[in-house]
């Protein structure tokens, strides 16, 4: 599953990365973000790129109310099945930007052992997400997204037995297109995945608090100027 991750690139950077469009939005590092927080999400809108917002935990448009706990995650195997998550894989796909993900290791004994995983030398990268505006019954309108998961690769299934599907650059446009799209187009980007150079490394256990959102959370452990 993915259930933390972390966006400290500037959006400028993002900019260069997703090629969104638009004015630059005033967006600070965010080192443990947590579901139902409102999170930056790349779409394609009449042909553009554009930067927006989302809750991280979809909402269906159906739903009669929000519900707990969140769906944060959409499985590949069934998102197109499902019926929370089916509408909005048939239309309306986002890359989720992130700098980082959070994956937690069983171990012989006592608790957890929390890694932040990025790609290749650093820098951002986007998860595959599906999105979803949901009418609350006061009128108001709630942007909510779900992050896509797959199978571990051979690199991090020691460490957990899912991950954030990430999105090769070459396959932004297409997985961004809005058009209703062939279930094996994205069958393929999921497969693509498998091969993306991840690279994990321990943090402290700091990170599972969520109050606890500063640079020394994606500190390799040992090197926090924090105290555990």
């Amino acid at each position: 599953m993915c259930g933390r991750y972390s966006i400290t690139s500037p959006v400028a950077a993002l900019r260069r990365v997703f090629a969104f469009e638009g004015p630059l939005p005033n967006l600070g590092p965010s080192y443990n973000v947590a579901p139902t927080r409102a999170v930056p999400i790349i779409i394609a809108d009449e042909g553009a790129r554009r930067l927006t917002f989302a809750r991280w935990g979809l909402v269906p448009s159906w739903a009669k109310e929000i519900a707990a706990p969140p769906l944060i995650n959409a499985r590949a195997e069934t998102v197109a099945d499902k019926p929370a998550f089916r509408s909005a894989f048939k239309r309306r796909h986002c890359l989720v930007p992130a700098d980082g993900f959070f994956e937690w290791q069983a171990q012989p004994s006592g608790p957890k052992q929390p890694y932040n995983i990025v790609v290749g030398e650093g820098g951002p990268f986007g998860m595959a997400g599906i999105w979803e505006t949901w009418m609350a019954p006061d009128g108001g309108e709630l942007v909510s997204m779900a992050i896509i998961t797959t199978k571990a690769s051979a690199r991090l299934a020691p460490i957990h037995d899912r991950m954030p599907v990430v999105v090769l650059p070459a396959d932004y446009a297409l997985w961004l297109d809005p058009k209703e799209r062939a279930r094996e187009d994205a069958e393929d980007i999921f497969a693509r995945a498998q091969h993306v150079d991840f690279r994990p490394y321990r943090v402290s256990r700091r990170v599972n608090a969520v109050a606890n959102d500063d640079p020394d959370v994606i500190a390799p452990e040992g090197q926090s100027q924090l105290p555990l």
